[in-house]
């Protein structure tokens, strides 16, 4: 075997190293926060009044609230996607191309605003329309989506036809709350 198909040959057994390594890491990312989500909230049969949407928007991620590293892969939240946002009455539904699609019922909703970044993307300013839900577990933390619309006009629609939904939970924080502790 000559030196060039040698190093050629080590050079993609690296390659397929790395790919297996980033695969393995994904899965045990995915196993360890089932544990934050471990099943998505099912859509309702009746959703009730359509207050916005469609808005187009690239889903960006899912991380716990307050982390913007610490990103959610279980049930496909890691995907970042195109998307279409729609708000109802009884909740957020995150429509994906390649995806899961997500929906937050109004019950779980637990805030809404604009930010600057999470895992996958950071923009700067308020870039970003983050949106702030109790999983299917008890973790009091939650979880933040984050959703980058096309048009920036739909960042502030988008909060202000949500944070109307957000019913206070007896001894939850808020993200906001979070904050100025």
């Amino acid at each position: 075997m000559s030196r060039q198909a040698f190093s050629t040959v080590v050079l993609v057994l690296v390659v397929l190293l790395a790919f297996f390594g980033m695969r393995a890491g994904w899965k045990a990312r995915s196993r360890r926060t089932a544990a934050f989500v471990d099943a998505l909230p099912p859509e309702p049969a009746e959703l009730g009044a359509h207050l916005l949407g469609p808005v187009g928007a690239v889903y960006v991620s899912t991380t716990r609230a307050g982390d913007w590293l610490d990103r959610v892969t279980a049930q496909g939240l890691g995907v970042r996607s195109p998307a279409t946002v729609d708000v109802f009455e009884s909740g957020v539904r995150v429509t994906r191309t390649g995806a899961p699609d997500l929906f937050v019922p109004t019950a779980a909703l637990r805030g809404a605003a604009t930010g600057p970044g999470i895992a996958g993307k950071v923009v700067g300013g308020d870039g970003l329309v983050m949106v702030t839900w109790q999983g299917s577990t008890d973790d009091p933390r939650g979880l933040d989506t984050g959703l980058r619309p096309h048009h920036a006009a739909d960042r502030e629609r988008l909060v202000d036809a949500i944070v109307p939904l957000i019913r206070p939970t007896p001894g939850a924080s808020t993200p906001a709350q979070e904050e100025n502790s």
